[in-house]
């Protein structure tokens, strides 16, 4: 019985797990693209055989393939550079083949000038196709295939044509979503890390737990990174996409929005970069702090932690703070800054600096703390006014 319950709910968790794994725009992206490749391809291998009736009915699939990118700006680009390189390529083939001959020598020549003509600036992303071009015509019969060489040509403008027409239009990616959900990721992972931070301070703590806050920052870092990427995909994405040219009218409010928050979300994630680097100089002021000698002013410790805790509630958008859990019901959204300040007063005259080594961290812990929360003003406003609310 127990083991059934088990099943159960172990199935239920994997089962809630992979339909928020399918409900992502990364997924469903990926999911597009490869229905595009496979219907770009099978159009392509059909011309081919019944249109053009040719008898190398790889070719056209073959250059189809490769001109269907993340990006319809990305597939013309390609697309002209990959129907250069297979041009190129079916050129040396026939130069080589035509005036040499098909040998060892000869197949090793024209493979070898096509990898040094990959390297031609403005054709490097696709030009290996040069030689991948050559090693197919001269592998697949040369002598056949020789009269044909305006044929091989037109197969491969067709394939080509096939792929950016299937990319432009089979719902044409626009990659906002994905952006988007790199700056909610980001909100809620140094949200999280805040509270985790205001949990362990207000308990026992040692510095094992401020190594893995730092280790933790390490991490976020690198999903900044991502989104960077992410962004500059939804930058290019936007570049000579039709559905950035349907009627206003048609469009919904949601995609609106996103079409008018582009410059906004890069800003986001810029805070957000700064957010992360001073999120890491604050773990390492904790870290460094459980080496000192002199224990924490309780007094500050008090009133430290729950801004801490109520500025990572904040970034992650709960809402509703819950000051500093004295009841008294101070808002979490207007009133941190004044609660900085008013610690930082009552801890910098003459009689409210504590005795011992860790008055220099208070200092340091505070203005991290400040720069943090006017980068969490700037993000909320940012994303509000990019959510249209």
């Amino acid at each position: 019985m127990r083991a059934a319950r088990w099943l159960s709910t172990s199935g239920g968790v994997m089962l809630a797990g992979l339909l928020e794994r399918v409900r992502t725009p990364e997924f469903v992206t990926d999911v597009l693209q490869i229905a595009k490749c496979v219907i770009a391809a099978t159009v392509a291998w059909w011309l081919s055989v019944n249109v053009l009736e040719s008898q190398l009915p790889f070719l056209a699939p073959w250059t189809a393939l490769l001109a269907v990118h993340a990006t319809v700006y990305r597939s013309l680009t390609r697309g002209v550079q990959t129907t250069v390189a297979t041009t190129i390529g079916v050129g040396l083939s026939f130069l080589v083949g035509g005036l040499i001959g098909v040998s060892v020598w000869t197949f090793a020549l024209a493979v070898l000038v096509g990898l040094a003509g990959s390297r031609i600036t403005g054709l490097r992303s696709e030009g290996i196709a040069i030689a991948t071009t050559a090693v197919f015509v001269l592998g697949s019969g040369f002598g056949e295939q020789a009269p044909l060489l305006a044929d091989r040509l037109i197969e491969v403008s067709v394939g080509v044509g096939v792929g950016v027409a299937v990319n432009v239009l089979f719902v044409p990616p626009l990659r906002d979503r994905q952006a988007e959900r790199y700056v909610g990721s980001l909100n809620h992972r140094i949200g999280e890390v805040l509270i985790e931070m205001a949990d362990e301070l207000a308990g026992s703590w040692n510095s094992d737990r401020a190594e893995a806050w730092v280790a933790e920052t390490e991490s976020i870092d690198e999903e900044v990174a991502q989104g960077w990427q992410t962004m500059r995909f939804a930058r290019e994405s936007r570049k000579v996409n039709p559905r950035r040219y349907v009627p206003t009218s048609l469009r919904s409010a949601r995609v609106r929005d996103r079409a008018a928050g582009e410059v906004e979300y890069e800003g986001i994630l810029g805070r957000l970069d700064e957010g992360v680097s001073h999120l890491r100089h604050l773990a390492r002021i904790l870290r460094e702090s459980t080496y000192a000698e002199a224990p924490w002013d309780e007094e500050f410790r008090h009133e430290w932690v729950p801004i801490v805790r109520d500025l990572g509630r904040r970034l992650q958008g709960d809402g509703d703070g819950d000051g500093d859990g004295d009841g008294e019901g101070e808002s979490e959204s207007d009133g941190i800054g004044e609660r900085i300040d008013t610690l930082a007063r009552r801890f910098s005259g003459p009689d409210g600096v504590p005795a011992g080594d860790l008055w220099p961290v208070y200092g340091a812990l505070l203005t991290s703390v400040r720069h943090l929360l006017v980068i969490v003003d700037d993000v909320t406003l940012a994303r509000e006014g990019t959510s249209g609310s």
